[in-house]
């Protein structure tokens, strides 16, 4: 497998990150499970397209790329979505975490998390959390835990002409001293 690296990104991968949301819809949509962003690709909906476009411009983004291609983006804040309490401490939220469907199973989403984790010891704070869809088998739910996140409370957002979307909140402890291991699975980081 070729090398996995985690660089800086910005305003100038929405290109790549919404033709990944598009194909990870696209795939949800295959699979019966429309459930956590519906059955339209995230390029043709204006809202979504801000949205996506704010992540980009306000968070800190990690994009993981393989020979130069965007394979998966993780956006990162100190604070929470308006539908989250802020934690009683300093944490990093994961606001936006997706992956290319192409490389399903090379654990992307495990180097991008590792990668927060990374970047919040750095800054010294010593939470990560993030939501997810909670509905359905749970199945995202349970990736997280895989991931060494903890769930903690469930919620509902209430949405105008459609039906509530039940999410979870996870977190993980940082260690206070010590690095993750960033570098596993031939992961390099580049800033």
């Amino acid at each position: 497998m070729n090398p996995i690296v985690i660089r800086s990104g910005g305003a100038a991968d929405m290109d790549s990150v919404l033709t990944m949301l598009d194909k990870a819809v696209a795939w949800l949509t295959a699979h019966g499970r429309t459930g956590q962003w519906g059955g339209n690709p995230f390029s043709s909906d204006p809202a979504r397209r801000e949205q996506i476009s704010s992540f980009l411009e306000r968070h800190m983004v990690r994009i993981a790329e393989m020979e130069g291609r965007p394979v998966g983006v993780c956006t990162l804040a100190a604070e929470t979505p308006h539908y989250v309490n802020p934690a009683p401490e300093a944490e990093l939220y994961i606001h936006l975490l997706v992956t290319d469907r192409e490389f399903r199973g090379v654990g992307i989403g495990g180097l991008l998390c590792a990668d927060a984790v990374a970047q919040a010891q750095y800054r010294g704070i010593h939470l990560v959390r993030v939501d997810c869809y909670g509905g359905d088998d749970r199945a995202l739910v349970r990736q997280y835990e895989r991931l060494g996140f903890t769930a903690t409370r469930r919620f509902t957002v209430e949405r105008e002409n459609m039906p509530p979307w039940p999410g979870q909140i996870l977190e993980k402890r940082v260690p206070e001293t010590g690095v993750e291991d960033v570098h596993a699975r031939d992961c390099t980081l580049a800033d």
